[in-house]
């Protein structure tokens, strides 16, 4: 199984994120992920917000991976919340968002961007890793799961 260890920022893993509505939940983890990435939280909010308004970003079976183009980033970064309680994303089974993952990527690096969203997609796509992130005690063992320290799957 892939990890993601080069696109996640430890620092911008939210355990639990108490979000109200999918705006806030966006805002939380821009706001976590700028800080990491040394980026401005209101542009980055911005550009995934309008990325947003063009399609949902839910992928199904409580899983949401929004993303959007965002200058000045070395290349693509991520962060990953827990929602409760979970918000509409858009996806197609109808099912809200409890696990999001929030992917920039510089604009100049549009290949590079879809390689990540591809790579996240997969790694979502395990229900045996949804539900090890969803079963996870913490931020340390929310990253070790991400990062691939821990396998779901045996040698």
């Amino acid at each position: 199984m892939n990890d993601l260890s080069d696109l996640v920022a430890p620092e911008a893993i939210l355990p639990r994120a108490l979000a109200t509505s999918r705006r806030q939940a966006i805002q939380m983890l821009c706001e976590a992920l700028a800080k990491a990435a040394g980026i401005d939280p209101r542009v980055a909010f911005d550009a995934v917000l309008l990325r947003e308004r063009l399609s949902g970003t839910g992928v199904g079976e409580g899983v949401a991976i929004p993303h959007a183009p965002v200058a000045g980033l070395k290349g693509p970064i991520g962060a990953f919340a827990r929602l409760d309680p979970p918000q509409d994303f858009g996806a197609l089974d109808g099912r809200p968002a409890d696990l999001v993952f929030l992917l920039l990527a510089p604009p100049d690096r549009g290949g590079d961007h879809l390689k990540a969203l591809a790579r996240v997609s997969r790694f979502f796509r395990h229900a045996d890793m949804r539900e090890k992130l969803r079963a996870a005690r913490g931020g340390d063992e929310l990253y070790a799961l991400i990062a691939g320290a821990v396998r779901s799957d045996a040698a």
